[in-house]
């Protein structure tokens, strides 16, 4: 397994891999292609940056039983995948911070496995869906909540800038189809729940969305959240932890 890092240094931000407590920068994007260059650098002197360059972040709702039972009603799971988008310009990077805005009454954390393509995927078959799979990390799908509920269609609630905390780092491989996803919010434990209770698999995800846009190798897909979600507060800090992968930590203002 290999863990990929986006970071900033002096000379701007940079790729690299994370190996031994050290990174080493590469060139290039690991999504297309790269060179590893032999110059390191100590992780505590640069800042993480999104371990993502997506054209497009494309997010599941509902796609958990027990959420679906306490944001809906216990009998209204969808029959297709419920699918929104988020821009990039919402990306933010571990360590940063979460910015609640002024026209939002509430704001929740939403833990979920993310899946980055690695080659252009259009129509694709579930069966043939993990060959374009590059790697997974962590995502805080964060909602305006009220604003949500208020527009019925979810692009604002979902899509305010620092609204899409992505890291640690992207890893290229692990077992994702039975592995644990948490949140916790000032160290207290909220969500919890393995993404072999996901209604739509990952694979499955894969080839329904693909079915309806192309999927361009960097492209993020967050899965969807498990029961537990709830509101933050400025002075929060909410952590996601995907087993296998890592701790995303962001504190909220």
């Amino acid at each position: 397994m290999k863990r990929y890092v986006r970071f900033e240094a002096a000379e701007g931000v940079l790729w690299g891999l994370l190996e031994e407590g050290r990174i080493e920068k590469i060139t290039g994007n690991p999504v297309h292609q790269y060179e590893s260059t032999g110059n390191y650098y100590d992780p505590a002197s640069v800042r993480l940056q999104p371990p993502v360059e997506p054209s497009k972040i494309v997010c599941v709702g509902l796609n958990y039983k027990e959420h679906v039972k306490e944001s809906q009603s216990a009998d209204s799971v969808p029959d297709e995948p419920v699918l929104f988008l988020k821009p990039p310009s919402s990306l933010l990077g571990p360590g940063g911070r979460i910015e609640l805005p002024e026209m939002a009454a509430r704001v929740d954390y939403e833990a979920e496995l993310g899946v980055v393509i690695g080659r252009e995927c259009r129509n694709v078959a579930a069966i043939e869906a993990e060959d374009y799979i590059f790697g997974f990390t962590c995502v805080n799908d964060v909602t305006a909540r009220d604003l949500q509920k208020k527009d019925v269609q979810w692009t604002r609630g979902k899509g305010f800038d620092t609204f899409c905390p992505v890291g640690p780092w992207l890893v290229d491989k692990i077992k994702y189809e039975d592995i644990l996803v948490e949140s916790y919010l000032n160290g207290e434990l909220r969500q919890s729940s393995r993404t072999s209770m996901l209604i739509v698999s990952v694979t499955e995800l894969i080839a329904f969305i693909s079915k309806v846009m192309t999927l361009n190798p960097g492209d993020l897909i967050s899965t969807g959240t498990p029961s537990g979600i709830g509101p933050m507060q400025p002075g929060d800090r909410i952590e996601i932890r995907v087993e296998g992968i890592g701790s995303l930590v962001n504190d909220v203002i």
